[in-house]
């Protein structure tokens, strides 16, 4: 007989993500505020790099009951660290040049600590790739990406095709997530149980040869 896990309130969510960002080594959770509104989670205080800060986000978001996650936090690098934008320069060109799944076509300007990406790329995993690439480098406080995908050709199946490849992936219930398609630009909707869900249904979506863009709104519940 199954049972239905009893809603998280807001407090039971805040300990929950206090407790995850304590039990995670990259982040010092004692910098780190928390509020939650309705399952929306806000972060805010200093971490010492951008590599901590998407640690704590990623924290957050692995906590049941969190259906979103709202980023204040602020990168303070500590002192002695000095770094100019030349110096973040040749690294992000160093880094992208390196990485094997980033295309040439990827160029990245540098203000202050913040890399913003641009160019265009035929998958969505090569632009994720290139923000990897650089998000982890010193001096580095934010990344605004960019990046667009190379047009797509038709296909009247769009929807079926990414219906199917959801409804084979064992981690997702293919009832609850629903496909539309507006030529290369795709929308899911529905609900799952956890960001992971959400988030996985996204890059299946994403995978399809025939999408530019997708929406991803499902909602995450209980």
């Amino acid at each position: 007989m199954s049972t239905t896990t009893p809603a998280r309130t807001d407090h039971e969510v805040r300990e929950a993500v206090e407790q995850e960002l304590d039990w995670t080594p990259d982040v010092e959770a004692l910098g780190i505020g928390v509020s939650v509104h309705s399952g929306a989670v806000t972060l805010s205080g200093e971490v010492k790099n951008h590599a901590e800060r998407i640690a704590a986000l990623h924290a957050a978001l692995r906590v049941r009951g969190v259906t979103t996650v709202l980023d204040d936090i602020t990168v303070h690098a500590a002192s002695g660290w000095p770094v100019t934008e030349t110096d973040i320069a040749k690294e992000v060109q160093r880094a992208l040049r390196a990485a094997t799944n980033v295309p040439e076509s990827v160029k990245a300007e540098i203000d202050g600590h913040t890399v913003t990406l641009t160019g265009e790329v035929g998958w969505n995993f090569e632009r994720l790739a290139a923000q990897k690439a650089v998000e982890y480098l010193r001096g580095v406080h934010f990344v605004d990406n960019r990046v667009s995908l190379t047009a797509r050709p038709a296909a009247r199946d769009v929807e079926l095709r990414i219906k199917q490849a959801i409804t084979r992936n064992a981690l997702l219930d293919a009832d609850t997530i629903h496909v539309t398609a507006d030529g290369e630009r795709v929308r899911l909707t529905g609900t799952v149980h956890s960001w992971a869900e959400k988030q996985q249904a996204g890059a299946i979506a994403w995978a399809s040869p025939f999408a530019s863009h997708v929406d991803n709104d499902i909602l995450i519940t209980l």
